[in-house]
């Protein structure tokens, strides 16, 4: 095994014959793939692709599934260091704990914080995540530096808020100013794409809220915003506008096909046609919706309706096996067990959403999201000769229901390994897990965190449970 790894490492062509591969239209045997200058060259039969490279060395992958790698739809990578924090608190856990957490991180922090995040999502299969925005005080140089060091690739947003919720508000013009050089800053970047977002649609003024998206959609970029999560946020703007805070994102002008909308769990029939009509992707959480949340996004009812939608983590949980697992089965046990559905949208559904159609959703259909020529080479090798996959009858359901992160062997970005089996080829991830376990104690006491309930433990002590 090392000497395939060794082998997959080496820099140039690479000609892989897989056992597998997972085509848009389904798993294919018998296929041939050339990566070259980071991109898939070629995806064809072994027979024509051997015709035409020659001068290629095929490297015989019999055991394995090539597949596009997951993509991660919605997360925060700078909130890492206090994830177990969160665990049984009430639902706006973002008020208490991550606003106060993210705003006390200094540079170095920040930096840390994204980078075990990065690990985490690789190792979990995603190779592209797409972070909401750090509310720390202008540090987001260290979470693309992160990013890049891991080689995950990321869509990186940054925070517009002018109302609140973030260390640092500027005024109004320093806002655009610096909306503007961040997406002129990664135009043409390889790996990181600029984003632009506003935490939640109260943080932000009406004319901040069109702008921005106005000059993401312009740029070609997303804007990215939380709304419909949880009901006190859908009360507040029922107080203040009048209108729930998707209809009020409608009324603002600030929604279309450029919008990213994370969560939208709690959706009138109204605001799905809204979200259809608009052209306006979802982020569908469903781990942060067992976690932490108010309800369970209708995703079945947006498929349906043909609303655009990938799957996200929230930051919850790296592993989009498991992710897919969770997606599938809240639909079942929110919508399919009522209506008698057994089928809940079928293996297929799932995997699209990791990952082709979660590509579309974050305005990089063109660049990845599946095995195709002319798309970035982030794919990833899955071990098939695994009891969870003997004997194989129906791949797609397998992988929902028995695939899991310690079955990847490979995750390639940009054409490039970047992990084997679980651990990053050309650096040391184990001297990074020290760091972040001798600093992040002073970090989490520094913050002003709020939490409901203390440690597990000392709560299960006191006798309640509530």
């Amino acid at each position: 095994m090392t000497e395939l790894r060794d082998t997959l490492a080496r820099s140039g062509e690479l000609l892989l014959h897989p056992g597998k591969v997972l085509l848009p239209e389904g798993p294919r045997s018998g296929m041939a793939i050339v990566v070259r200058d980071g991109r898939f060259a070629e995806v064809d039969t072994a027979e024509r692709v051997g015709e035409r490279n020659p001068h290629l060395t095929p490297i015989a992958l019999p055991q394995y599934l090539l597949m596009p790698g997951f993509i991660d739809a919605h997360t925060h990578l700078t909130q890492s260091l206090g994830k177990s924090l969160v665990f049984g608190e009430p639902s706006e856990i973002f008020r208490r704990i991550w606003v106060p957490l993210e705003g006390s991180l200094d540079e170095r922090m920040v930096y840390l914080s994204a980078k075990l995040a990065a690990l985490e999502c690789l190792r979990g299969g995603f190779t592209t995540a797409v972070d909401a925005g750090t509310r720390s005080a202008g540090h987001i140089g260290a979470l693309v530096r992160a990013a890049r060091e891991t080689g995950l690739r990321s869509v990186v947003g940054l925070i517009c808020n002018d109302l609140g919720g973030a260390a640092v508000v500027p005024d109004r013009e320093t806002i655009l100013k610096n909306a503007a050089d961040h997406l002129a800053a990664f135009r043409d970047d390889g790996l990181v794409h600029p984003s632009l977002a506003i935490s939640i649609p109260e943080v932000a003024s009406d004319r901040m809220l069109a702008d921005v998206s106005a000059m993401a959609g312009d740029a070609g970029a997303i804007f990215q915003t939380h709304v419909n999560e949880h009901l006190v946020a859908v009360e507040r703007s029922l107080v203040a506008n009048g209108r729930r805070p998707l209809e009020h994102l409608a009324h603002v002008g600030a929604l279309g096909r450029h919008v990213l909308i994370a969560h939208s769990t709690l959706v009138t029939p109204r605001e799905l046609n809204l979200l259809r009509d608009t052209g306006t992707a979802v982020a569908y959480n469903p781990v942060a919706s067992l976690w932490k949340g108010n309800a369970v996004a209708p995703a079945l009812q947006m498929a349906a309706l043909g609303i655009r939608f990938g799957l996200g983590t929230d930051g919850t949980r790296a592993d989009g096996f498991r992710l897919m697992d969770a997606a599938e089965g809240l639909q079942r046990a929110g919508f399919g067990l009522a209506t008698g559905d057994s089928s809940c949208g079928g293996g297929w559904l799932w995997l699209d959403h990791a990952t082709t159609q979660a590509a579309d959703s974050v305005g990089l259909a063109d660049i990845t999201g599946a095995i195709r020529a002319g798309l970035a080479a982030d794919f990833l090798l899955v071990d098939l000769d695994r009891p969870e996959f003997t004997p194989s009858h129906d791949l797609p359901w397998e992988l929902v229901r028995y695939g899991n992160r310690d079955q990847i062997d490979a995750v390639f970005t940009a054409g490039k390994l970047r992990l084997w089996q679980g651990w990053p080829v050309d650096w040391d991830a184990r001297a990074l897990l020290a760091e972040v376990r001798d600093a992040t104690a002073d970090a989490i006491a520094r913050a002003p965190i709020q939490r409901v309930h203390k440690p597990s433990i000392e709560h299960r002590a006191l006798g309640h449970f509530a």
